[in-house]
């Protein structure tokens, strides 16, 4: 078993906010952390990549860059002593020798975050400062990456998304990983049990005391205020700000009705298997607060 417990998600779908609930969970103190020292590792990072295999990563393809990430990874879980969470957008792919690039031997558990693909549509566009027609066929591509342009040099990695589809059956499916899956709208609406069930996945300690402060710290409003105050370097250079709603729904004021069934024809199988629609295709509730705000 390897040492790395992997933050899987499509963007827009919790990451930032469970790594936010983690840092404060393994710092406990009397202040929120501050947003942009919250440690941990990208696994995207180009300079995490460059000083691993100690060869420039801009002098490579992306196609070698990913015959060479399983041995980062490997490298990486063998020299450290206690486990480490690892926030990763990618999906779970085959590089060109047919190799995972993210290695199996470097990993202990997936925590994979999911949210509704209505919602994060929404979110996606906002962030990318891009149309949500735009946002929407780009989730239905099996091609998609991000930070995949060639003619420029990105502090990440290129990212291989598939479609958001695609993106969750690729981990949630893949045989020989051990993975818990987080619904965004369970950490919104049952935010205590939701977060409780992670850090028992993570083997950390159980103690809810501390789940209670970490929450009481990475709430939605702290961590608007913490942006407001000094900015959060994650940002997109385009988007107004990152913690922008973080509500369970918005779709229903934000798509019209075109957008909401090419989503659904695009997504329809993974939506129901998750409880974004029920067995007969009708849109469900997420949770109670998704049925409150509609």
């Amino acid at each position: 078993m390897g040492s790395i417990i992997w933050l899987a998600s499509y963007l827009k779908s919790g990451n930032t906010w469970l790594r936010v609930f983690l840092a404060n969970f393994q710092r406990p103190q009397d202040q929120p952390v501050n947003i942009n020292q919250l440690g941990g590792l990208i696994a995207s990072d180009r300079w995490l990549f460059d000083e691993e295999t100690g060869v420039k990563s801009s002098d490579l393809t992306p196609e070698e860059i990913e015959s060479w990430r399983p041995a980062v990874y490997e490298h990486l879980s063998q020299a450290i002593t206690e486990p480490i969470f690892m926030k990763i957008h990618d999906a779970f792919t085959l590089n060109a020798q047919g190799v995972p690039v993210i290695s199996k031997a470097a990993t202990q558990g997936v925590i994979y975050l999911i949210r509704n693909p209505l919602d994060v549509a929404l979110s996606y566009a906002h962030s990318d400062g891009s149309s949500v027609d735009r946002i929407i066929s780009h989730m239905g591509d099996p091609a998609a990456c991000i930070l995949g342009h060639p003619k420029c040099l990105y502090t990440q990695l290129r990212q291989r998304l598939l479609t958001w589809s695609g993106h969750v059956r690729s981990w949630v499916d893949e045989p020989g990983l051990r993975v818990h899956v987080m619904r965004y709208e369970d950490m919104y609406g049952q935010p205590f049990e939701t977060f409780q069930a992670a850090v028992r996945f993570a083997r950390l300690d159980d103690d809810a005391a501390r789940i209670e402060r970490a929450l009481e710290h990475s709430s939605f409003s702290t961590l608007q205020q913490q942006e407001r105050e000094h900015g959060f370097r994650e940002k997109m250079p385009r988007a107004p700000s990152f913690f922008r709603q973080g509500r369970v729904g918005a779709w229903r004021q934000g798509l019209s009705e075109a957008q909401v069934v090419r989503l659904v024809q695009d997504h329809g199988e993974v939506m129901r298997r998750f409880g974004y629609l029920d067995d007969t295709g009708d849109l469900v509730a997420g949770n109670l607060m998704e049925e409150a705000e509609a």
